[in-house]
């Protein structure tokens, strides 16, 4: 640092700044001392200028780890366009791109390298940082996006797992971890899996005053309060959709509706995201509408509003997101839509995580996400709480400090409360408190002896959303706590042992708790319909195509969301439903029955015995009666008939299949849906030729359906 008399005068000569943020300049200076730091400052903070001044003031290259394309380009563009040396290593360049970088780095031309995990820890890669080591040095490597390497952190990726081998390879090289978001256990994580040595710990405040928070009630017409929204807010924003479909939908009719949006989500293009990411930044449009595949790295300081559509997985994703608002300091809006039908859409999704462990932690998570948005006290109390950091509230920025609820004395029902805690020996979570203080007659209850603690029962005079609504206070006031091992597990602290001895009072917000309750009832519903809804646009999709039609030929989008709403489980109520004639019925009636069926298997519902001419084709099947013999006694079609036997066998009523179709010939029909799937009738009949007819291949099929 010679050159320069201060490491403000470096500051400005490099970066054009008069003086360092907050914490920046103590950063720098121990980055100097080649001490192990971690840091942990909010978007928008100044972090990567924590390790860039550091790289150019020291001797060497500092490697930097970063995990996504587009974050390194973005870096590398502005160091560029401030005259630092700076380049990366990634799967964009051609064989020769990157020769030429590498002896660009090897003449001493380059002082931040950026690579991805993958790359900096592979074989082709170990030797050219040897080589780079003895020629040139190594002054540190900084990990961007640290919370990356904990399973515990929002954005877990495994092959930061394995960036500890850079500790056990190069063990007097300095590590520098750098994240926007860490709660405590994260932070811990942090430290153990990159073998920090003694790390100095920077955190800022996770605040963000300039951000306005709220959450608003997710209407029926969700579109038309959107729309609404942004041309309230104009400039340049984000909206957060749980679904792709969600976003190419909403881009599609903000476009029609005179918005300049784009959609970005995985299932496009790499070049396709990279041209509408660009287009964003540069401000050829206004509205990026996106799955959380879109943000992280998003170099753009002038977003003025971030609305989440659907509700987030966990509070720290929140936090990443709308934290992407309002990077240049000026004053933003975060808005939320909460609907209660939006977490069973988000507990389908937890359903389909094949590691039991990972389940658990995202119910945690996703529980935290509706304590956020059921929340009366204040938006920020709630977040910073979440990180570790105490704010006191009244932030005049939020939605509930600007329209704050009816407060009431609840101390009394707080110490029933925090007394059931104690009794049931802080081992269990809020919903078991409750039940016991409700007096619940359930089994577990019995089981761990709680119908004989004093304080079973002595809650009956309050609902479960009322006791609820408290428990959710006392945590965001800091009056309980909870742990976070994926078991929301109550544990009294110091506070509320004081609430106990009578020597503080608690007043709560309080919300309307029965209104709350039946929009929780009817959102779940909604919910309901939206995935049945999506299953049998799917199933509608590949008759479609096995047929060479639109979709929209098969059956409307009215007659699938009638459907999704009705849950016909049988072929008569299916037949009521608009826009099923005849002809459809007979074509695709089984298949749209079984579906919904199958989903009400899946859900729980109840399924639906068999109906009285059911029962009739039944009774003379066990009399004797062949099919033939059937439709003449009966006076019915041969397809209405098939389809009672097909609803029987569905339904495990004792049907004899071997008297319907020979054995043999059954066999073959199974082997043939093993081969070609058993969603479809066409493709099987296609696969045995046309021996088979398609009454038996619907017999059977619908006998595999019950067995499998």
């Amino acid at each position: 640092m010679s050159q320069f008399q201060s490491l403000e005068e470096a500051l400005k000569h490099f970066f054009g700044y008069d003086t360092f943020r907050l914490a920046q300049e103590k950063i720098v200076e121990e980055a100097l001392q080649n001490r192990d730091l971690l840091i942990i400052m909010p978007t928008g903070g100044g972090k990567s200028l924590c390790f860039q001044l550091p790289a150019l003031l020291k001797p060497g290259v500092m490697i930097v780890v970063s995990p996504l394309i587009s974050l390194m380009q973005d870096q590398v563009d502005a160091l560029i366009d401030n005259g630092i040396g700076a380049t990366f290593l990634n799967s964009t360049l051609s064989w020769d791109e990157v020769r030429s970088r590498e002896n660009a780095i090897l003449n001493g031309k380059i002082k931040l390298l950026y690579v991805a995990p993958e790359r900096l820890l592979g074989e082709k890669f170990g030797p050219f940082l040897e080589m780079l080591r003895s020629q040139i040095g190594i002054s540190a490597f900084a990990i961007d996006e640290a919370h990356c390497v904990s399973e515990w952190g929002h954005d877990f990726r495994p092959e930061y797992r394995q960036i500890k081998q850079l500790r056990q390879r190069y063990p007097d090289i300095p590590v520098l971890a750098l994240t926007a978001t860490a709660t405590k256990r994260v932070q811990q994580d942090i430290v153990q899996q990159l073998m920090l040595k003694q790390p100095s710990i920077h955190i800022a405040s996770f605040n963000r005053p300039n951000l306005y928070y709220d959450v608003q009630p997710k209407q029926s017409h969700s579109y038309n309060q959107l729309l609404k929204l942004i041309k309230y807010h104009q400039g340049s924003g984000i909206v957060y959709c749980l679904s792709r479909r969600n976003v190419d939908d909403i881009a599609f009719r903000l476009q029609n509706d005179g918005i300049s949006a784009l959609p970005y989500h995985a299932g496009m293009s790499d070049e396709d995201r990279r041209i509408n990411q660009t287009r964003f930044i540069r401000d050829d449009v206004e509205v990026m509408v996106a799955t959380v595949a879109f943000g992280m790295g998003i170099n753009k300081l002038d977003v003025r509003f971030v609305i989440h559509y659907d509700l987030p997985r966990n509070l720290e994703s929140y936090y990443q997101e709308s934290g992407r608002s309002g990077r240049d300091g000026d004053p933003a809006h975060c808005t939320l839509f909460y609907s209660p039908g939006d977490i069973h859409k988000i507990k389908y999704l937890i359903d389909q995580k094949p590691d039991p462990k990972e389940q658990q932690i995202a119910w945690q998570q996703l529980n935290q996400v509706i304590d956020y948005a059921e929340g009366a006290e204040c938006r920020r109390t709630i977040q910073l709480r979440y990180f570790g950091e105490r704010f006191t509230g009244n932030c005049d920025n939020c939605d509930n400090c600007r329209h704050p609820k009816p407060v009431e004395d609840w101390t009394i029902e707080a110490q029933k409360f925090l007394s059931c805690v104690a009794r049931c020996g802080e081992r269990f979570g809020m919903m078991h408190v409750i039940e016991v203080l409700r007096g619940s007659r359930k089994k577990k209850i019995e089981q761990y002896g709680h119908h004989l603690l004093s304080t079973y029962g002595i809650g009956k005079d309050k609902t479960i959303e009322a006791w609820k609504m408290l428990g959710r206070s006392l945590l965001h006031q800091g009056l309980v706590d909870e742990t976070s091992d994926g078991y929301r597990i109550l544990k009294l602290n110091k506070l509320s042992w004081e609430i106990l001895r009578k020597q503080r009072s608690v007043n709560i917000a309080i919300t309307e708790t029965p209104a709350a309750k039946a929009l929780v009832d009817i959102n779940t519903s909604s919910a309901e319909m939206e995935i049945l809804f999506e299953k049998l646009r799917r199933l509608r999709k590949q008759i479609a195509d096995a047929n060479s039609v639109p979709p929209y030929v098969v059956f409307a989008d009215s007659s699938l969301r009638l459907m999704a709403q009705i849950k016909p489980q049988t072929i008569l109520e299916f037949s009521q439903i608009s826009g099923v004639g005849a002809h459809k019925l007979s074509q695709y009636g089984e298949q749209f029955v079984s579906e919904i069926r199958a989903f009400c298997q899946e859900q729980q519902l109840p399924v639906p015995l068999p109906n009285q001419s059911n029962m009739f084709t039944l009774q003379l099947h066990q009399q004797g009666l062949s099919i033939e013999e059937i439709i003449q006694t009966r006076k019915l079609s041969p397809s209405t008939v098939i389809s009672h036997f097909s609803e029987l066998l569905e339904m495990k009523q004792p049907v004899e299949l071997n008297r319907l179709v020979a054995p043999e010939r059954q066999k073959v029909i199974i082997k043939a849906m093993e081969t070609v799937g058993a969603d479809l009738l066409k493709p099987i009949r296609e696969y045995l030729t046309e021996e088979y007819n398609y009454d038996e291949i619907r017999l059977v099929r619908a006998w595999w359906r019950r067995e499998n």
